[in-house]
């Protein structure tokens, strides 16, 4: 074992603050940036957690963020050609006023809902993957809506009651979850509840369509080979690269932007000036130690590397403290309803920081070695 981990181990009580400070810095930036990608994925759940392999949306349109989706009603048979294809189905999108049917005592809502329909029969390729069946069976009833548990309250409704949509009379007959929206309350429902209210215009455009595969392995290999067989009409693209797209474009908002730059600068901040001034008072205190040292002819590059090594190993410490830390917050939002989606890069990125802001603190902190004079062990 190295002086500077026994040290840190021996004397970790100096050494908690640093921890505790990189710790809290790495936890901010990683759970931000979770909040955020998880409010993405819950909005775009019911495109995200469906059954499909591959998206086409309109040609140059990479995402459903401030995009038209509309596609040409054409084009849904041209994908039917590819011979891997199994399934397309149109996902359909609208929005509608709703109102809820008081109960006694209780205050009427009304609040504007965004609406997506889906096709409830069994193996659909738009009936998301976590559905239940008692969920996709109750969707067949006409006039059958769900919704987010999140938005219960909100709505001022339950499992069962009545409501109305655009002066059409729905039942809510399924409670989601991981289904909220940070803009308006989602509603699903089947395809032939939007025709029944009225909203599904028969016409030339169509939304967004879902395409499932033989083989989803070889979404990749067809999603290129239905980009060649575009002709500029829409653009193919998995799930994946569909999922990852719509994150790197809230994420490029400007407003999430100022955000996220705003909590990587005060963790910057944070770190660099308590754990500087952590590790510069516990080698203060440690200065007849070291003071020692160079009596025995350690010279001063030597400790120089033990402060940094010492540093880096308060880093690791601070790093393994906010992992820990964000998946307790990650799971504690989840029971409460708030989506924290933690993803790998952006993790990596934080403890690669963590290390960073640690090891340079370490190299603040040096200065203070200059007072371990051995001639100072005689006084």
């Amino acid at each position: 074992m190295s002086l500077a981990l026994a040290t840190l181990i021996y004397e970790w009580r100096r050494y908690l603050a640093a921890v505790i400070a990189l710790a809290f810095c790495g936890m901010m930036v990683m759970a931000f940036s979770g909040m955020f990608a998880g409010i993405i994925h819950t909005e775009f759940a019911t495109w995200e957690r469906s059954r499909a392999d591959i998206i086409i949306l309109p040609a140059n349109v990479k995402s459903l963020v401030n995009s038209n989706a509309s596609l040409p009603a054409r084009v849904k048979p041209l994908i039917y050609l590819h011979p891997d294809v199994v399934d397309v189905e149109e996902l359909g999108g609208d929005g509608a006023q709703f109102v809820n049917t008081p109960k006694p005592g209780q205050k009427q809502v009304q609040r504007f809902v965004q609406i997506f329909s889906i096709e409830p029969t069994a193996g659909s390729v738009t009936i998301p993957t976590d559905f239940t069946e008692q969920a996709r069976a109750a969707l067949m009833e006409p006039g059958a809506i769900a919704i987010d548990a999140s938005q219960l309250g909100p709505l001022g409704v339950q499992l069962g009651d009545k409501a109305e949509m655009n002066g059409h009379t729905v039942w809510i007959r399924a409670v989601l979850h991981g289904y909220q929206s940070p803009e308006q309350p989602v509603v699903i429902t089947s395809r032939e509840t939007v025709r029944l209210m009225g909203m599904d215009q028969e016409g030339l455009r169509i939304g967004p369509l879902m395409v499932q595969l033989r083989d989803p392995k070889r979404a990749d290999i067809v999603a290129g080979q239905l980009n060649a067989m575009a002709h500029g009409a829409y653009s193919a693209q998995t799930l994946k690269q569909f999922n990852l797209a719509n994150e790197q474009a809230v994420m490029g908002e400007q407003i999430i932007g100022l955000l996220m730059g705003f909590a990587v600068f005060l963790a910057v901040l944070i770190g660099i000036g308590v754990t500087s001034q952590t590790l510069r008072g516990a080698i203060l205190s440690n200065i007849r130690e070291f003071a020692s040292l160079r009596a025995l002819g350690i010279s001063m590059l030597s400790l120089r590397m033990i402060v940094m090594e010492l540093s880096f190993w308060v880093g690791v410490a601070g790093l393994g403290a906010a992992l820990l830390l964000t998946v307790v917050i990650a799971t504690l939002g989840r029971t409460i309803g708030l989506p924290i989606a933690l993803r790998l890069p952006i993790m990596t990125e934080s403890c690669v920081m963590l290390l960073v802001l640690a090891v340079a603190s370490g190299a603040m902190a040096m200065g203070i070695l200059k007072k371990s004079q051995p001639a100072d062990l005689l006084r």
